[in-house]
């Protein structure tokens, strides 16, 4: 069921083609918006935009390398000249290195997590902020982790990617409150992704050895933090900023 709570508003998400950007871009656009799906694998975003068109949504899809500061350019102005002013903007894109102590992390693997998980939003936020400014204000969300809260061994990387993703979106809270901008973070715990699925051989051996870390006993679904993504991004949220919004089955609470 939807309700059309987006309906007038441009969206535009990174790291799109799967997992809770895929299902945040498909969620964006049933409840009204036209999206923009950026993903560094472009014949996979275009194959879903093109479902979403099908399904009687308003997409598109560019080719985008967070990494790479004129690539995030020139995808957010194709976006706006296709779609428009950018109102929402769904920072997801990530990557996961390979696991190893602090003493035996090869300095390409941090580099390779500071790029696409810090660097990358920083650059995707840096140009979707004059499109708010222009649309009048905005909500930007930015995908973080459990793992921002709680520290996991051989994940250095990633611990230390996302958390610093908690401190960036206040910033561009604080200096935005007064455009009309907000920026929010969310924080998955385990999802069933296929990230997930490769990290564990499949999504059932996934479930098995890490559901239960979870209190509430299983893996979340990507539609489940979609579905905050909404609520992020509407107007429900109008007084919401600079907060993160911690959605882990009560991990964290342990």
């Amino acid at each position: 069921m939807t309700n059309d709570i987006l309906k007038g508003k441009v969206a535009l998400v990174t790291g799109a083609a799967q997992g809770i950007g895929l299902a945040s871009a498909q969620a964006f656009a049933s409840e009204g918006a036209a999206v923009g799906l950026l993903d560094v694998n472009l014949v996979a975003v275009q194959r879903e935009a093109a479902a979403i068109q099908a399904s009687g949504g308003q997409a598109m899809a560019c080719h985008c390398d967070v990494r790479d500061e004129a690539s995030v350019q020139d995808a957010v102005a194709a976006v706006a000249s296709a779609l428009g002013a950018v109102n929402i903007g769904m920072c997801n894109a990530a990557t996961l290195t390979p696991t190893a102590s602090i003493a035996e992390m090869p300095l390409e693997d941090w580099n390779q997590a500071l790029a696409v998980n810090l660097t990358g939003v920083f650059l995707t936020a840096k140009y979707l902020i004059p499109q708010m400014l222009s649309a009048g204000g905005g909500s930007m969300i930015i995908t973080a982790s459990q793992m921002a809260r709680v520290a996991t061994p051989l994940r250095g990387p990633y611990c230390a990617t996302k958390g610093a993703l908690l401190q960036l979106a206040k910033v561009i809270a604080l200096e935005h409150a007064e455009q009309n901008i907000r920026a929010n973070t969310l924080s998955p715990g385990g999802i069933a992704t296929e990230r997930m699925a490769r990290q564990y051989g499949d999504l059932a051996t996934a479930e098995r050895d890490w559901g239960p870390a979870h209190p509430i006993g299983r893996l979340g679904q990507p539609e489940e933090i979609a579905r905050a993504a909404v609520y992020l991004a509407s107007d429900d949220s109008r007084f919401m900023t600079g907060s993160d919004l911690l959605i882990d089955g009560g991990y964290a609470a342990r």
